[in-house]
């Protein structure tokens, strides 16, 4: 890993973009962008970019489960099970 290869000022990336989107896509490492010598943004493949958006949407369910838990929102195996035949079997033609 060359870190110097992943950051980038944004003249560069507007003169070499398509360089830098293939170095993207085949090395799965974000390129971070600056401008005025401040890290301003990141550049980030589709494929990771997707993981990244399913691993923060795991982590809000499992942030909404625990403070679920901590409010006292919770049921017991059995009794979630049965709402769930209910709710199925009310919703069924």
């Amino acid at each position: 890993m060359n870190i110097k290869e992943d950051i980038r000022p944004v003249s560069y990336i507007k003169a070499h973009a398509a360089e830098i989107l293939a170095q993207v896509n085949e090395s799965h490492r974000p390129v971070y962008v600056t401008q005025n010598g401040e890290a301003k943004a990141v550049l980030l493949d589709t494929e990771s970019y997707e993981k990244m958006k399913k691993a923060l949407g795991l982590l809000k369910l499992l942030a909404q489960g625990e403070q679920d838990i901590v409010n006292g929102k919770v049921l017991s195996q059995e009794d979630f099970f049965s709402a769930m035949d209910r709710d199925y079997n009310n919703t069924r033609p």
